[in-house]
């Protein structure tokens, strides 16, 4: 895999994983009572911790990928006839 496509891959899996973490943990300031807010904006985002998350559970996906990738355990032959995609 080519050093390019890998720090794409790592991109697009980034940002799938950023969304997946955003709601972790969110105490909307309506719940806490605040007066004069959206009360579905987030009273602390916490965005440092989740960008921390973000970077260590796509860094885990990315290299459970690359593994896979390298040793050849699935590829696309083996994907079409699992899924019954005639050849």
């Amino acid at each position: 895999m080519a050093l390019s496509t890998a720090i794409a891959i790592y991109f697009l899996i980034w940002w799938v994983v950023l969304f997946a973490v955003l709601p972790w943990g969110v105490r909307a300031q309506g719940d806490e009572g605040a007066p004069g807010t959206d009360p579905g904006a987030p009273r602390v985002p916490y965005l440092k911790a989740k960008l921390v998350w973000t970077t260590a559970v796509s860094a885990v996906v990315f290299a459970a990928g690359a593994y896979v990738y390298a040793t050849g355990l699935v590829t696309l032959d083996g994907l079409a006839s699992w899924l019954g995609v005639p050849l």
